[in-house]
């Protein structure tokens, strides 16, 4: 898999100005939660995913209101369909749940990630 160009700045510039989910959850996850790394941002073909950990092949999505609107569940579908075929697992989290509690939602994403990673998932 290669990442294009385009992506790559993309995804650095999504990770300097990130949601409000997004920045909350990852000030929980940065550097090591659980002793589970994640990436944010991370490119992968032609997509940016919001979270990564790749000792697992986990893909986290944290999914505002607009993923619900329009063509967009059709397009998270197909995206998620590329990404399984990739071999990466997608995990979409509603935007409320993290707004709600950024820890526990970082927590269960290490866990579930350790899970996998022992080879309990």
């Amino acid at each position: 898999m290669r990442k294009s160009g385009h992506n790559y700045s993309l995804a650095r510039a999504q990770r300097k100005s990130p949601s409000l989910p997004e920045g909350l959850l990852w000030r929980e996850l940065r550097g090591k939660m659980g002793g589970v790394k994640f990436r944010r941002q991370h490119p992968v073909g032609r997509y940016v995913l919001d979270f990564y950990c790749p000792a697992a092949k986990c893909a986290f999505e944290i999914d505002g209101v607009a993923h619900d609107l329009g063509d967009r569940p059709e397009r998270d579908a197909a995206r998620d369909a590329w990404l399984s075929a990739q071999g990466i697992r997608v995990v979409r989290i509603p935007a409320r749940d993290v707004l709600k509690d950024p820890a526990q939602v970082a927590e269960a994403m290490a866990l579930m990630c350790q899970a996998v990673i022992d080879g309990e998932a």
